[in-house]
């Protein structure tokens, strides 16, 4: 998937059509590096994303989740 920027806020990523649950899950997942605050000294500062680790990060869930799925058969 190809995405417009580099960086890009959870509203923006919404629009393209991910789920904002997804998101906010994929942010709080321990040792992620691809998600944080834009600025860590405000509470209400928007989620940032790194496009191209996030990426990486999803098809590698997608790979994971797929290969269990398939176990089960």
């Amino acid at each position: 998937m190809e995405y417009p920027k580099k960086i890009m806020r959870i509203k923006e990523l919404k629009q393209m059509g991910f789920a904002e649950k997804f998101l906010l899950n994929a942010y709080r997942i321990p040792g992620q590096r691809f998600a944080m605050k834009e600025n860590f000294l405000k509470q209400n500062s928007p989620i940032i994303f790194d496009t191209d680790e996030f990426e990486k990060w999803r098809l590698k869930n997608l790979e994971t989740e797929n290969r269990i799925i398939a176990g089960r058969r």
